[in-house]
């Protein structure tokens, strides 16, 4: 039998075994001393002056999110095109979320849609870099408000401008679930440049505590947004090898490219332009108008390719409908790209073998899909 080809596969080795091996056996668990090295280590690697591990991507928003003062009847102007938690970090602060449509070639928040949704109440912009394709930051910096960026899809991601993603000087949230350019399993990291944020992201990702870490001294409202040692040796091990953990994505994806360029009517990643470069996170494609996209993924399943529709319009999802009364048409570039977006096996070890057999097995069932349809 075939063997089967999944969605995603971290890239562990020995160097990472020693790495939690060493953490287990210091006894040294949490807030230990992997904890500032793997914080300054990814600061350096990505350029930011500063860095905080948090327990996930969701975390680090939310608190970057707090950092720059959302709050309670606040508005947030962000995308409907993303994972759900950009959305639901606005809400833990009792603020809105304003979506607006995505530009149709990159599907990143639009910034003419972000200019005119911004009002009176709008605390803050938190643009997505949806896929790892750079927003345009530039043209979002002009509006005036706060930036939270979520690049927890697009480490390794350059701005037009040479700029890494997360380096710009806005707080940035980065996420290590295992499928991520780096993984510690879960977890994620905010980079900011002010000294005294970082100091606050500190406290509060540990129950409010005190610089000083002091048991008896809470001075704030805090979480247990926590990474662990284990986690921090675990992301020291991936970031020495992230450089070639990058290579390797990009190599798939030009793979990818040249194996999918002869397909009908399928959409394929935009590609770098004008200096701006992806930090490939996941290889989604949009199947032609009319394919039945889960049927496709249906058929691939069966020949043991898993793939996965990539993402939700969030706003019609069941508790945004019922909490805001969203509904189809509101966003139809959004709307569109997530009735028909799939994603692709898509791994740094990925071979050429595997990326020819899912273009091969994906060829066969948008034509299945084609001849199937009643529209024909």
């Amino acid at each position: 039998m075939t063997h089967p080809i999944p969605l995603a596969r971290p890239v562990l080795g020995p160097e990472e075994e020693a790495r939690v091996l060493g953490v287990l056996r210091s006894g040294r668990l949490s807030l230990g001393p992997r904890l500032a090295e793997f914080e300054r280590a990814f600061a350096s690697w990505l350029g930011a002056p500063r860095a905080s591990a948090v327990s996930s991507g969701t975390a680090g928003l939310h608190l970057a999110l707090r950092a720059v003062g959302v709050g309670d009847g606040d508005e947030v102007v962000t995308s409907p095109f993303s994972f759900v938690a950009s959305a639901n970090v606005v809400l833990y602060e009792r603020a809105r979320p304003v979506f607006v449509d995505v530009d149709p070639v990159t599907l990143n928040l639009d910034p003419d849609a972000a200019a005119a949704a911004v009002g009176e109440r709008t605390a803050a912009i938190l643009p997505v870099h949806v896929f790892g394709y750079p927003a345009d930051v530039a043209a979002l910096e002009q509006l005036g408000r706060p930036i939270v960026e979520d690049a927890c899809e697009a480490l390794g991601a350059v701005h037009a401008d040479g700029t890494p993603v997360g380096a710009r000087g806005h707080l940035a949230a980065f996420g290590f679930y295992a499928n991520k350019q780096l993984t510690t399993g879960e977890g994620g990291m905010v980079t900011s440049g002010d000294p005294a944020v970082k100091e606050r992201i500190d406290s509060e990702r540990n129950q409010g505590r005190a610089p000083d870490m002091d048991w008896l001294d809470h001075d704030r409202l805090g979480f247990n947004y926590r990474l662990s040692d284990l986690a921090c040796a675990l992301g020291l091990a991936q970031l020495e090898r992230l450089d070639d953990l990058l290579a390797g994505r990009a190599r798939v994806a030009a793979r990818y490219r040249e194996a999918l360029a002869e397909l009908e009517g399928l959409g394929l990643p935009c590609p770098d332009e004008g200096g701006a470069r992806r930090g490939w996170f996941v290889f989604v494609v949009q199947v032609p108008p009319g394919v039945d996209r889960d049927g496709v993924v249906k058929t691939l399943a069966r020949e043991g390719i898993q793939s996965k529709p990539y993402l939700p319009a969030i706003h019609l999802l069941s508790f945004y409908r019922e909490r805001f009364g969203h509904r189809e048409g509101e966003f139809p570039v959004c709307e569109d790209a997530a009735a028909r977006s799939l994603a692709l096996p898509f791994f740094p070890q990925m071979t050429d073998t595997e990326v020819e057999r899912v273009a091969a097995t994906l060829a066969s069932a948008l034509a299945a899909s084609r001849n199937a349809s009643p529209l024909r």
